[in-house]
């Protein structure tokens, strides 16, 4: 008599695997709540989900079922940023719990792409068409707006609630086009840097603030388990996978960094870095001769 059916509760970076692995029905909302399970290894994320869902329909029961996008917009902002009390964390920017969506609902405090998460997922929960957009150095909300009351776009700054005006647009832009010689005969359109991210692009940019968050407080072991998760969701950013190769040689795994640095390598033959990642590579005794192409 075969005995009872076991099965194996899948890792947090398991679960996160299942939930990238296909565009086409990545949750933006699950898939964020989930970044956090490597610091709350308990955390029940369709708890979270509840919970966001519970907002939402406080906030449907605001306004009439036939209230027109702007009505909807204006009960939002009302509800989001004055009522519940979301906000920017300017005392604590860097703080990791920052990037924690069931910390940023606990404490109403946030950055700009986990309060835009929530912002956009109420927004879709009301009828309201929003998108994040992975502005340089700031992320930001773009609404929808057509109707015969208004047309075209809103862009909203999640970290205080303000509508941007196009001329507030350029200046937050500005010091990036400075920088990167952007202007003159070689300046681009406001447009292009207003596009939506993709559910993928959202959730990179979340990894790569933790990352940095991390590298910043030489925190290896969360360095490693952020670094994990962004070559699970971008396989084919080759950059990824050779700071996770060194990273796992400076953690003293010499045959998970060798992999990886040999795949960079295999991948990438103009990379600027080539010649020390190579030697690298031979360090830990993988490398052979230096191989060029």
């Amino acid at each position: 008599m075969p005995g009872p059916l076991t099965f194996e509760t899948p890792t947090a970076l398991e679960y996160f695997a299942s939930l990238v692995a296909d565009d086409a029905s990545l949750s933006l909302v699950e898939t964020a709540i989930a970044i956090a399970q490597d610091d709350f290894p308990q955390l029940d994320t369709q708890a979270v989900l509840a919970e966001i869902d519970a907002l939402a329909a406080r906030l449907r029961q605001r306004f009439p079922a036939d209230a027109v996008p702007v009505q909807r917009l204006r009960w939002l902002n009302r509800f989001f940023f004055k009522e519940l009390g979301f906000a920017g964390n300017v005392n604590n920017y860097y703080d990791p719990d920052n990037s924690y969506l069931h910390r940023v609902l606990s404490t109403r405090r946030g950055i700009p792409i986990t309060l835009a998460i929530l912002y956009i997922e109420l927004a879709s929960q009301i009828g309201l068409t929003a998108r994040g957009v992975s502005f340089p150095g700031h992320f930001l909300i773009k609404l929808r707006m057509n109707t015969a009351q208004q047309r075209g776009e809103v862009v909203i700054d999640p970290f205080t609630g303000h509508s941007l005006s196009r001329d507030e647009l350029d200046e937050l832009l500005a010091p990036y086009k400075r920088n990167r010689g952007l202007q003159g005969e070689f300046d681009v359109p406001l447009g292009l840097f207003l596009q939506a991210a993709t559910a993928r692009e959202v959730v990179a940019r979340m990894l790569r603030n933790l990352k940095e968050i991390h590298r910043s407080a030489h925190d290896s072991r969360r360095l490693l388990q952020v670094q994990e998760r962004l070559v699970v969701l971008l396989p084919q950013a080759w950059d990824e996978r050779r700071d996770r190769g060194l990273l796992h040689a400076d953690l003293g795994s010499a045959a998970a960094a060798a992999r990886d640095l040999s795949d960079y390598l295999d991948h990438t033959a103009d990379a600027p870095d080539r010649v020390q990642i190579s030697a690298r590579l031979a360090e830990l005794g993988g490398g052979g001769p230096l191989r060029l192409h």
